[in-house]
């Protein structure tokens, strides 16, 4: 992309390479000006070079036609080898007429578009490292001022730097000279300056330097604009619309729809863009094109979308873009977690045949998704963004994305408000009690759950009602509230009961179960587990049966029946396996593995604590995971 440092690249390498003898016969540079408004044509370029050979005045040939004959026959005589550098092409038209015709000369050519119908070798410069990004700045900086000591005393400041500029070497100058400029600022003054205009290209190109070693202007601007007034409308468009796309990364099927394009037709434009290097490819999904990744570098992002906010034609498009990929992230949203918590008996959600496929699209488009729910700041937006968030709850409890979940319910919650929706403001709130109980903020869960059950019983929805107590029960035990949580579980039970839904009475059983066991109420635990086991089994819930089997275990354990447990935790480990619910599996091996402690079984013991160390890792649990190690290292094998 322009800015990436190709040109000073190119002239590095041809320095570095005549320092070692490569070419005795000297280098020649043509600067063929590809993305101003007058490129260089070849017919003029070949003058240049010829002057540069030696050949002007009386003795350059009268015609374009010899003029080139000239130029091949001076090289195809020269002995000694010779590198020529034809930089900033944007058209094999530029630069095809004045390859040699001979092999012997070597030939380096820059350019923000990939020849590929051409049988050239192609050399794709990505932005920086971050690491590199660093080093730019602090050369940048003590290159001038061997004692200027910011980068050392602040390094944080220095990252973030790099990462506003997009690790951009065009950008990481300009800044560089900024802050030449203002040696007596630090660092993070620039870093909160950009930040708060939200677009780097405003306050780098505001505060440009001036040139560079080549005499080219430090602006950022200019570059993309040129880049982008040379696409093509279809291109031009979809570049737009890409740019105000939510995430880091977008799927092609979520740019279709931002597009309002089919997969197809969307995949050979993304392909023109990327081959001028203003998009980037990331992946592929089992190798289909239509499941590929899309990026977008920052400060091309922001490009385009100051594009849109400047023009009110532009920004009505854009908001119907945004419209679209925000109706389509919150159809297959709402089909996977209908998979996710799917049952025998009740309709089979779309498109997604298993609870893997409806994970596997969640997880490629998570950072969309979310950032999608953010969306519901902006009162078009809220009711839709509302329902989405709605279904993201399962998926990311399950993955335990525990930050993603609290903000989630957190912007449900405002977007609900918005939309002045009171019974979706209800569910924000019990979202976002739960999302703060795995959190390990239970305190905050309480407040949260008890919002939504005033809201829930204003409303005069006790089926809500039920899953605000059952949810309140949670936290009340989590923060040590026992007898609290038994009663709020047994509401929860009694409203589901006389509600006639048996499955969610079930775990209304397991739960109240938890807060019995908790309450040394153990008879009565174990009754209450076994109760909710055999309701789930009856509703095909066989998930929550694993679950429930585990909860009986512990009841079985606290009651001194060890074989019952290890025989109750065997039965919950293997569903948990069966649903790849590594968690889950964790908790049931590391119970487990007590239990073999218990009975004198150290070496099961040690083999259980390491499979649930093993199985935490897979969980993304890594605190619990170390724990499950320890415990392991203090066993025999």
């Amino acid at each position: 992309m322009g800015g990436v440092g190709k040109t000073a690249l190119a002239v590095e390498t041809a320095h570095r390479a005549r320092a070692q003898g490569w070419f005795p016969g000297g280098t020649l540079f043509v600067d063929l000006r590809g993305y101003d408004e007058d490129p260089v044509t070849a017919d003029q370029a070949v003058l240049a070079l010829l002057d540069a050979l030696g050949v002007r005045d009386g003795d350059l040939p009268p015609t374009t036609d010899r003029q080139y004959d000239a130029y091949r026959a001076l090289l195809a005589d020269r002995q000694d080898r010779m590198l020529l550098i034809l930089d900033n092409a944007s058209d094999p038209a530029q630069y095809l007429p004045l390859l040699p015709g001979t092999d012997h000369h070597r030939v380096l050519i820059t350019s923000r578009d990939r020849p590929d119908a051409l049988p050239v070798r192609l050399i794709d410069l990505e932005t920086l490292a971050p690491d590199d990004s660093v080093a730019l700045l602090t050369r940048a900086l003590h290159d001038t001022d061997e004692r200027d000591e910011r980068p050392a005393r602040e390094p944080e400041a220095v990252r973030e730097l790099a990462d506003l500029c997009g690790h951009l070497p065009l950008a990481l100058q300009i800044a560089a000279g900024m802050l030449r400029r203002r040696r007596h600022r630090d660092i993070a003054s620039l870093v909160a300056e950009i930040r708060e205009a939200e677009d780097a290209t405003t306050v780098l190109d505001h505060n440009s330097p001036g040139t560079d070693l080549y005499g080219r202007s430090l602006v950022l601007r200019p570059v993309l604009e040129t880049s982008y007034h040379r696409l093509p409308p279809d291109q031009a468009r979809l570049l737009r619309l890409l740019c105000l796309a939510p995430g880091a990364e977008t799927g092609t099927e979520a740019i279709g729809a931002l597009a309002d394009l089919a997969p197809e037709s969307v995949v050979l434009l993304l392909e023109d863009l990327a081959a001028r290097h203003l998009v980037t490819p990331v992946r592929r999904i089992n190798g289909a094109p239509s499941a590929m990744r899309w990026r977008l570098h920052d400060l091309v992002r922001a490009f385009g979308a100051g594009v849109v906010a400047g023009d009110a034609g532009l920004r009505e498009e854009g908001e119907a873009a945004r419209e679209r990929v925000l109706e389509f992230y919150w159809r297959w949203a709402k089909a996977a977690d209908d998979r996710l918590r799917w049952l025998p008996g009740k309709p089979v959600p779309e498109r997604f045949g298993d609870r893997g496929h409806a994970l596997e699209w969640l997880d490629g488009e998570r950072s969309g998704l979310i950032a999608a729910v953010g969306w519901g700041r902006e009162e078009r937006f809220a009711g839709t963004a509302t329902r989405l968030a709605e279904c993201l709850g399962e998926y990311l409890d399950w993955r335990r994305y525990f930050d993603d979940l609290i903000a989630v319910a957190k912007a449900a919650l405002g977007a609900a408000r918005l939309a002045g929706d009171r019974l979706n403001e209800a569910n924000a709130w019990n979202s976002l009690g739960n999302a703060l109980l795995v959190a390990g903020r239970p305190g905050e869960a309480i407040e949260a759950h008890s919002q939504a059950r005033y809201r829930y019983q204003a409303a005069g929805g006790r089926h809500d009602e039920a899953v605000a107590w059952g949810n309140l029960g949670n936290a009340l035990r989590a923060a040590g509230q026992v007898d609290d949580a038994i009663d709020a579980h047994a509401r929860a039970r009694d409203l589901y009961q006389a509600a006639g839904d048996r499955h969610r009475e079930a775990m209304a059983w397991d739960n109240l179960g938890n807060a019995l066991q908790e309450a040394g109420r153990t008879g009565e635990a174990i009754d209450a587990h076994t109760r909710a086991r055999d309701l789930l089994q009856a509703a095909g819930d066989r998930h929550g049966e694993g679950r429930a089997w585990h909860n009986l275990g512990n009841a079985l354990r606290a009651a001194g029946r060890l074989e019952a447990t290890i025989e109750a935790y065997g039965k919950g480990l293997k569903i948990c396996r069966e649903f790849e619910d590594w968690y889950g599996a964790g908790q049931t091996l590391r119970n487990l593995a007590h239990t073999y402690k218990t009975i004198g079984r150290p070496a099961d013991a040690h083999a259980a604590y390491l499979q649930a160390a093993d199985a935490y890792t897979r969980a993304n649990a890594p605190t619990e995971a170390s724990r499950a190690r320890a415990w392991a290292a203090e066993l025999p094998q």
